[in-house]
């Protein structure tokens, strides 16, 4: 089986055209056996809460068609899509202890909380190891205030490997876009590029020469340290080798990467990259965390000027402020649909083999015991799924059992995702996946 790291090849565009395909004929077959299922996910995460009044239509009190329904205003800008759209309502994180954030626990249901480290791989990477092979198998951007996107460029809140093995998040567009485009590039944007390729590869070099005179945890830790470093200077690698691919779908470069106005310009620019890299087939998972799954988080350009924590103490029915941040989201969402439905992909488009779940870190609000965590989810992978409907569930299965039926759908048979037996007899009643999601 061909690793991760030592494969020099992408899926070219999610055309299912496979690049070198007599080199790699293993990443032809995964793309080919996932049909009917989903061949990447997206995964949109909304900090301080996702109230259930803010996506249920009026007078929808139990499952049923949105075909006759008129969505809330701040998803409205979904309407013309309501025959790809599923929202679900009474899921439960109770287990995750959510307060101000699940963190690592959203993605993942387990125990999360302000500095509990991931206990296990989060719902996304699991799917960056089972969809069809491509050259940076994870992708995740985070957004939040202008300040906080330039102190820290990176943090990792919701996405992990394993135990104790956080995902970063990238959140300055100028360093994402060197990372992806940079050997491609021009000018300034290629001499940075290269002078940081060219510091990686000696800082790889030193530690693995540093490293191994150390024993035990040490090492272990020095050599995940090692581990990182290679895994840069090898995804440069990869996406040199396949640089003229590359330039057809790199986004342009304008003011907003260098002069944002607004923390909303840099939202949208990392967006196109991440879009960018969904259909050039460099990633198959892409997450967006909205708040970098913490309390934070601003929409000044929206004419917002209230910011952060003191977002999670309004109530979000009605509020003109949340209306706002929610149509923004919509706007995001219908934008990401659009852009893959141009994109055409066996019988039909990239979006007819795409699932986007739409969620908060933070269940249904800010303090929040995580009883009711309302989902919306986007696309039917080729009929997999179940669209243009509400579901109203009992409160009694967890968000892992939507995680079981994601992983089912993409072919993995499991009964239960993160979750122990003797965790589930106290916060499952059931077993598998929902049966009101999959067809």
């Amino acid at each position: 089986m061909i690793t991760r790291r030592k494969s020099l090849q992408t899926i070219a565009g999610g055309l299912g055209a496979v690049l070198g395909s007599s080199l790699f004929p293993g990443i032809g077959r995964a793309a080919s056996s996932l049909l009917g299922g989903p061949k990447r996910v997206i995964f949109f995460m909304q900090n301080q809460g996702f109230d259930p009044a803010t996506c249920i239509p009026a007078g929808m009190t139990g499952s049923g068609s949105l075909a006759k329904a008129k969505l809330p205003e701040p998803i409205e800008a979904l309407e013309p899509y309501k025959d790809r759209l599923h929202i679900i309502n009474g899921l439960h994180g109770l287990h995750t202890s959510p307060a101000h954030s699940a963190f690592f626990g959203a993605l993942g249901g387990y125990r999360g909380s302000d500095g509990v480290p991931p206990s296990g791989p989060t719902i996304d990477f699991e799917l960056s190891k089972v969809l069809p092979e491509t050259l940076l198998p994870h992708l995740c951007i985070g957004m939040d205030s202008l300040e906080n996107m330039r102190a820290k460029p990176t943090v990792a809140n919701l996405s992990a490997s394993g135990a104790g093995q956080p995902i970063f998040m990238h959140s300055n567009p100028n360093h994402l876009y060197q990372m992806l485009y940079g050997g491609i590039s021009q000018g300034e944007i290629r001499q940075q590029h290269e002078a940081r390729s060219s510091i990686y590869t000696r800082i790889e070099q030193m530690a693995a020469a540093k490293g191994g005179a150390l024993q035990g945890m040490a090492k272990q830790r020095y050599g995940q340290y090692v581990q990182g470093f290679e895994d840069i200077n090898g995804l440069r690698e990869r996406l040199g080798g396949v640089s003229d691919h590359l330039r057809e779908f790199a986004p342009e470069v304008d003011e907003r990467y260098a002069k944002p106005e607004f923390e909303t310009d840099w939202h949208d620019v990392l967006l196109d990259l991440g879009i960018s890299a969904l259909k050039s087939g460099i990633t198959s998972v892409l997450t967006i965390g909205s708040g970098r799954g913490e309390i934070f988080g601003a929409w000044k350009g929206l004419g917002i000027e209230q910011q952060g924590h003191n977002l999670g103490h309004m109530k979000q029915p009605d509020n003109p402020i949340w209306i706002k941040i929610r149509q923004y989201n919509s706007r995001m969402l219908v934008k990401l649909m659009e852009e893959l439905e141009k994109v055409p992909e066996g019988s039909g488009t990239m979006m007819d083999n795409t699932l986007i779940v739409y969620t908060s870190n933070n269940a249904d609000k800010q303090h929040t015991n995580g009883a009711n965590w309302p989902v919306m989810l986007l696309g039917h992978c080729q009929g997999a799924f179940k669209t243009g409907r509400f579901t109203q569930l009992d409160g009694k299965r967890p968000i892992n059992a939507l995680y079981t039926s994601i992983l089912r759908a993409s072919g993995v048979q499991c009964d239960r995702f993160n979750m122990s037996e003797k965790l589930a007899m106290k916060f499952d009643t059931g077993s598998g996946p929902l049966k009101e999601l999959l067809v």
